[in-house]
């Protein structure tokens, strides 16, 4: 493994860990940025275990600047720190560094794109572009967002601590929202391999200690159910020969993690039961229907997406919906849903619209919408996807 892998693995558990030693998060991302330079510095090969490496060396760096500081509440800081082996355990509902770091960062104070936002930098490890693609927003935005929200946690005096278990629902949407976020990049990189295991592992992990933590909110459920069940298809989503990206309706099921997806059916049963309708328990469901059987049931898709975009409307939503109706429908009718659809800079607005255009027919008009598409997308995977379906228009064109 090297350097930059070790990095995207352990530096959201470094800086969760680091955070809990030193209460202060500012201190514990510098710290564990030091310790990461100094592995380059001194690494010819990474050590047995390189996460513990990394936060014994960031403690330490957080020691040498606490003793050069002179006021009186760096040394208290130092003597916290120095001796915070022989203190006992925190006791609390949240015991798992990271989740506590994410409700940490989701305090009510701190504004909602900027909880979200600084969460996945400190948890994910997620450098400012794919956050910013994560959000469809500009990079600028999104520095602001997270240079604004470590001002407030200054400002403020934020604590590191853990919530009251009576604050944990009201922390529960922002929370709810990185850990989606964090799979999304997890499953669909910004760039780099397609997929990165690490990330999606992790957002999982700790949807099930949520789980655990809040096992009578649905949407939590809903939520780990969702993260199962598209999990549960990533071993199809690439051409073991060539590995390029296969979409769903051309997967090979007989590669998907039937355990995973037993485990999803069984959480989305679960939902029902409650009948507390949220948005990630309907897309667990639309998860549901298209790992159900050997074909999806389009129509049902539909209904569900139709209720989702009744609860979230929101253009993404409208994008994905118009998938469905593209299916039931037909594609007209689907690229007659899109008008009106604005998502600027996210590539699978114009790759769906390419699709549409292509089964109407309407090849010169899907080989424009091809090429936007693959200038926009950021994943080299996803736009070598996008401009071979545009080269198999133009053979077909050519030869027609």
């Amino acid at each position: 493994m090297d350097l930059a892998n070790i990095y995207r693995a352990e530096y959201g558990r470094c800086v969760a860990t680091l955070a809990r030693l030193l209460g202060d998060i500012n201190l514990a991302e510098e710290a564990v940025q030091d310790a990461f330079t100094t592995a380059l510095q001194k690494w010819q090969t990474p050590p047995p275990n390189p996460g513990a490496w990394i936060v014994t060396t960031a403690r330490n760096r957080a020691v040498d600047r606490l003793r050069r500081e002179s006021t009186r509440e760096a040394r208290h800081a130092q003597a916290l720190l120095l001796h915070h082996q022989d203190e006992p355990q925190e006791v609390g509902p949240v015991r798992d560094d990271q989740l506590r770091l994410i409700f940490t960062c989701c305090h009510p104070a701190l504004a909602p794109e900027a909880r979200t936002a600084l969460t996945l930098r400190l948890l994910g490890g997620l450098e400012v572009p794919e956050i910013a693609r994560a959000y469809l927003v500009q990079e600028a935005t999104v520095a602001q967002r997270i240079v604004r929200a470590k001002k407030k946690i200054r400002d403020a005096a934020i604590p590191y601590r853990v919530p009251a278990e009576h604050e944990l629902p009201d922390r529960l949407p922002p929370v709810l929202t990185v850990l989606y976020l964090m799979f999304n990049e997890g499953y669909a990189s910004t760039a780099g391999p397609l997929i990165r295991t690490d990330l999606c592992a992790e957002a999982i992990r700790l949807a099930r200690e949520l789980a655990a933590l809040m096992p009578d909110e649905p949407e939590v459920l809903g939520l780990l159910a969702l993260l199962l069940l598209t999990e549960a298809r990533r071993p199809a989503r690439l051409d073991p020969t060539t590995g390029e990206l296969v979409l769903l309706a051309d997967q090979d099921r007989a590669l998907w993690n039937r355990a995973l997806i037993a485990e999803g059916h069984d959480l989305v049963r679960r939902c029902l039961r409650r009948n507390r309708p949220g948005a990630y328990q309907i897309q667990a469901a639309i998860s549901a229907v298209h790992t159900d059987g050997a074909a999806t049931d389009w129509p049902q898709v539909l209904a569900l997406y139709d209720q989702l975009l009744a609860l979230v409307p929101t253009p993404v939503v409208a994008l994905n919906r118009a998938v469905a109706v593209a299916e039931v429908h037909g594609p007209a009718v689907a690229l007659a849903a899109l008008e009106g659809v604005d998502l600027p800079g996210y590539h699978r607005l114009p790759a769906t619209r390419a699709e549409l255009l292509a089964r109407l027919g309407r090849n010169y008009e899907a080989r424009a919408a091809y090429d936007q598409a693959a200038a926009l997308a950021t994943n080299e995977t996803e736009r070598a996807y996008l401009q071979n379906r545009r080269t198999e228009l133009t053979r077909e064109w050519r030869a027609s």
